[in-house]
């Protein structure tokens, strides 16, 4: 479905009436209106999967990584797969890297393409000093969101908005140390323009470039931020080495269909995340 939306986005995006759409909003544009619920499994393993799968479901919380023992208020979440995020194995490959960010101990966190509110409640409870600003054009994320942050008791300093734009980061007040992490399916390259680079000298940045929709995003972004910013990337590790070489003790003995469907996150391709850390 992601890759068919993808392909219809990238044919018609010349049209004007789109191309004002994708401008104007803070997208998600490939799957934001999905809500991807725990899925079932037959064959070899079904019967423990089954179980793992009612043990997470009762829970409801995140079992490990750096948002180890945040809860879920109900089996969903918005634009990207539930059970990674409650087996904690979601963006395994930037687990070091945020808890080296948390560490930082950020004043303000803004959060485009907060999704369900993962990245927006996690953070709010590993920084308890700082404030959180969450932002997703899609009502129902913003709905998860709000429930998200009032159940694990942050909710007082997370506030959900809609649209994000450029001039939202080139006017927000940066008192103290400020991480913007961005997830929004290309809108990316709209909301990143020179003047709000130069507003976000004193920030760290975080963009997860969605180069499937254009090819062109992670050139660019990274040419912006290279003369105010220190740069890093990291790749995305493909579904099928996740299957074979993740481990979690959940998955022991589990056959490789089985860890597949657990794990997978259901990206079209190797992606690349950015760090732009300021100097």
């Amino acid at each position: 479905m992601k890759m068919f939306v993808a392909g219809i986005l990238q044919k018609i995006s010349g049209s004007p009436k789109v191309q004002k759409f994708l401008d104007g909003s803070l997208v998600k544009a490939s799957n934001y209106y999905q809500r991807n619920k725990m899925a079932t499994f037959t064959g070899p393993g079904a019967e423990r999967y089954a179980a793992l799968y009612a043990d997470l479901e009762r829970e409801l919380t995140v079992r490990s990584g750096p948002f180890k023992g945040m809860r879920y208020p109900g089996a969903e979440s918005a634009g990207s797969a539930l059970t990674p995020k409650l087996l904690g194995s979601y963006e395994c490959e930037l687990h070091s890297m945020m808890e080296r960010l948390i560490a930082k101990g950020y004043d303000d966190v803004i959060d485009v393409g907060c999704a369900e509110g993962y990245y927006a409640t996690g953070m709010a409870m590993r920084l308890p000093q700082a404030r959180v600003h969450a932002y997703d054009t899609s009502e129902t994320a913003r709905a998860l969101c709000s429930a998200m942050v009032k159940l694990n008791g942050v909710a007082d300093r997370v506030s959900v908005q809609t649209t994000c734009t450029p001039e939202t980061l080139i006017t927000f007040p940066k008192p103290g140390r400020t991480l913007v992490i961005v997830d929004c399916e290309s809108y990316e390259k709209v909301l990143f323009t020179p003047a709000v680079r130069d507003a976000l000298k004193g920030c760290d940045v975080l963009i997860e470039m969605h180069d499937f929709l254009d090819v062109t995003i992670s050139t660019e972004l990274e040419a912006l931020f290279a003369g105010t910013h220190q740069l890093t990337n990291v790749l995305s590790t493909d579904d099928i080495q996740k299957a074979k070489h993740y481990q979690y003790p959940e998955l022991d003995g589990l056959p490789v269909r089985a860890r597949f469907q657990l794990l997978a996150e259901g990206r079209p391709m190797i992606m690349e995340w950015l760090l732009a850390e300021a100097r």
